[in-house]
């Protein structure tokens, strides 16, 4: 496959995610950054892979073949997510951009070998499960911190938003994957939360709650 197929078969994955309908292409297009019309003929070029179901007006959905390719390139992604922050000192709001061209490295053996080296991590940086060498994903408790109810104490676990941006602000703020988290209130108008993080008390606003995962204690 190229480097463009594989792309669209993450994307449209990822968007299958808790989606049990068809992905629309407008939903891959804005993803992708591209034009509807490109989308139709790269799915249609897929389709005749036999990697996606596509029908006119019912969305895409991957085929086992399509989610067992989608499944191994995000495998790489994320163990080359790993290596760079804990071999390589990248910061984890560095990695995303270096690992989306390290994803397309084709070897099998690289990666099993990869995996071994790093001690078969089972999560990224950002706190997402890293698929096992046969595609199986460990599911993860977890629920917005948005989501979570006044004075329950969660631990951060990973988050929605993996842009370079909302990472910086969380580094800015001394939150990280594994930080101790409590509600002190909520604001009713803005939705806004004052938070008690490792025993400081900050204020952040609903967006920010709205991409950062938990679990409770």
């Amino acid at each position: 496959m190229t480097y463009s197929e594989e792309n669209y078969l993450k994307v449209i994955y990822h968007l299958s995610i808790g989606n049990t309908k068809g992905i629309t292409t407008n939903a891959i297009a804005n993803e992708m950054d591209s034009k509807p019309s490109s989308v139709t003929d790269m799915v249609k070029k897929l389709a005749e892979k036999d990697l996606v179901i596509y029908k006119k007006y019912q969305g895409v959905s991957l085929t086992d073949k399509g989610r067992q390719h989608a499944v191994m390139i995000v495998r790489k992604h994320r163990l080359w997510e790993v290596f760079l922050v804990e071999k390589l000192d990248f910061s984890w709001d560095e990695v995303h951009d270096v690992a989306e061209q390290l994803e397309h490295i084709k070897s099998e053996k690289l990666t099993d070998k990869l995996d071994e080296f790093l001690d078969f991590p089972t999560e990224d940086p950002h706190g997402d499960p890293i698929p096992d060498r046969e595609g199986k994903i460990a599911k993860v408790e977890k629920q917005l911190l948005s989501e979570t109810e006044l004075h329950q104490k969660v631990i951060c676990v990973g988050v929605k938003d993996s842009s370079a941006s909302f990472l910086q602000y969380l580094d800015k703020q001394q939150i990280a994957l594994g930080s101790s988290i409590e509600i002190v209130s909520r604001e009713h108008f803005d939705q806004s939360l004052t938070l008690k993080v490792n025993d400081r008390q900050l204020s952040v606003s609903y967006k920010i709650a709205a991409n950062l995962f938990v679990k409770t204690v």
